[in-house]
């Protein structure tokens, strides 16, 4: 069974995405900041992560920072407010692996999350 973790802070927005993924056939964890998403990260029990920029504690750049530093490299797509160019160039460059804008659509975020999970196994198989 494939395992998501969201790293998000708002509550609703959370719930959302964990209940879409889960119709999906998901298993899904959330982490509510960014230490929680470290240490479940540290964990291994996920194969790919949806990470806000603004998180509590420690912020998503840092986790993202971490995980990437640590030789993570299990799909790490950023969903976040920040529409700027050079926030999504400069996540990229850190190592995401997608980066999509709040507000979005579910359909959206599925089609990364499916296309980052079909590369991945892609990648394991070669």
């Amino acid at each position: 069974m494939t395992q998501i973790l969201i790293a998000e802070d708002e509550t609703r927005l959370a719930a959302f995405i964990e209940k879409g993924l889960r119709k999906q056939g998901f298993t899904t964890a959330i982490a509510q900041d960014g230490q929680q998403a470290i240490n479940i990260a540290r964990d291994g029990d996920f194969d790919l992560m949806l990470l806000d920029l603004g998180l509590p504690i420690v912020d998503g750049w840092a986790v993202l920072k971490e995980l990437r530093s640590q030789g993570e490299t299990r799909p790490i797509i950023i969903v976040t407010a920040l529409k700027d160019n050079r926030d999504k160039a400069t996540a990229l460059s850190m190592g995401a692996n997608d980066y999509l804008t709040k507000p979005f659509h579910f359909s959206d975020l599925l089609e990364r999350v499916c296309t980052q999970l079909e590369a991945a196994r892609t990648q394991t198989k070669s």
